[in-house]
């Protein structure tokens, strides 16, 4: 029986809206915490350390997502490893997330000048403090902007869940247009919605750059 598009319609967009909210921050708090930690491992760890971590990312980057996604839910299951779609794709887009956040965060904690170093040496700071209390907050200044940017990247990028049954706001729109025959409704309302979820975050991660870009300038 073929529904019509009304308010349940809708309220069931939302729930898969809400979905891509949760598995974006699952992936975004889990790939921050590896990110951060493969980005200080690349910065300051030794050559070993370095050349794997850089080979992590560069294997990361050339795959596309989608792969990645797939490899988690079906490649893994022949070895044994048996995911559900929400574990699958939190997986695979952690994967993803964690090696661009640790190329952007890297670049960040690079970019503070040698000098803030040998000052802290020049302090009796200890490694720790000094990445504590003199490093890491600047390179968080700079990191905020791009930071915010990638996370756009991430809520669009969990579409293509979609593919492996998870339903997110793609998913939803896809079962509700084979329950409603109207794809023009649907899927306009799922776009208003990821513009939503979306437009925000650029726009902040635009005044952020034009922040510290004024920053930079005074």
């Amino acid at each position: 029986m073929i529904q019509s598009f009304g308010w349940p319609s809708v309220q069931f967009l939302i729930q898969g809206l809400w979905w891509t909210v949760g598995l974006s921050l699952v992936t975004f708090i889990c790939g921050g915490v590896l990110g951060l930690i493969f980005a200080l491992g690349r910065s300051l760890g030794p050559r070993w350390l370095r050349l794997l971590i850089a080979g992590y990312i560069q294997l990361v980057q050339a795959t596309p997502l989608l792969i990645l996604l797939f490899l988690a839910f079906y490649g893994l299951s022949f070895l044994g490893f048996f995911f559900p779609p929400f574990a699958a794709a939190a997986i695979s887009l952690t994967l993803y997330t964690t090696a661009f956040l640790a190329d952007i965060w890297r670049g960040c904690i690079e970019a503070i000048p040698r000098a803030q170093w040998e000052a802290s040496d020049s302090l009796a700071l200890t490694g720790g403090q000094t990445l504590r209390y003199v490093i890491l907050p600047q390179a968080l200044r700079i990191a905020i902007g791009p930071t915010v940017g990638f996370m756009v990247q991430v809520v669009k990028n969990t579409s293509v869940t979609a593919l492996i049954g998870f339903v997110e706001l793609t998913r939803a729109g896809q079962l509700l247009n084979n329950m409603t025959f109207q794809p023009f409704h649907v899927f306009l309302t799922v776009a208003l919605m990821y513009f939503a979820l979306c437009y925000p975050l650029s726009l902040w991660s635009e005044k952020l750059k034009e922040q510290k870009s004024a920053s930079l300038a005074h």
